[in-house]
């Protein structure tokens, strides 16, 4: 495992925290990521991601929610929720790749979610991204319909 694959799986159980149980947590957030997390770098990392979700997780709950076929974020298993949460805060405002912010999601569903999750996250990930460009006939790129 990655470095940065090990911060965001800190990041992951920090945010899994915050959901199940908000008060105690944002105080906890601090010396949860460093005693997990022996460089700056990487404490710093995951404290940004969480926090990142935090602040902007009403955008990303209504976004999810709005690709999300027939499921709303609280039928969703807790780990689920926040594997999605993470993976969308990356996707619109990082400079994490897309594909490799779906690909580390997937991974920590695999890790920590049920047998269905990583298919979950991966194709409600996926609807994150802007369409592809089509390849024409004579090979020139043109704008998706």
């Amino acid at each position: 495992m990655s470095k940065r694959s090990r911060a965001r799986e800190v990041a992951l159980q920090a945010l899994f925290q915050q959901d199940l149980n908000p008060r105690d947590s944002r105080d906890q957030l601090a010396p949860f990521v460093n005693s997990r997390l022996q460089e700056a770098q990487l404490q710093e990392f995951a404290t940004t991601l969480v926090l990142g979700v935090l602040r902007n997780q009403g955008e990303l709950d209504d976004l999810l929610e709005s690709k999300a076929d027939n499921w709303s974020l609280s039928r969703m298993a807790a780990t689920d929720r926040n594997v999605l949460r993470l993976g969308a805060f990356e996707i619109r405002y990082t400079e994490t790749p897309n594909r490799v912010a779906i690909n580390e999601a997937v991974e920590l569903a695999k890790r920590f979610g049920s047998k269905q999750s990583s298919e979950f996250v991966n194709g409600i990930l996926d609807k994150l991204q802007p369409p592809m460009p089509k390849e024409s006939r004579d090979g020139s790129m043109t704008k998706p319909e």
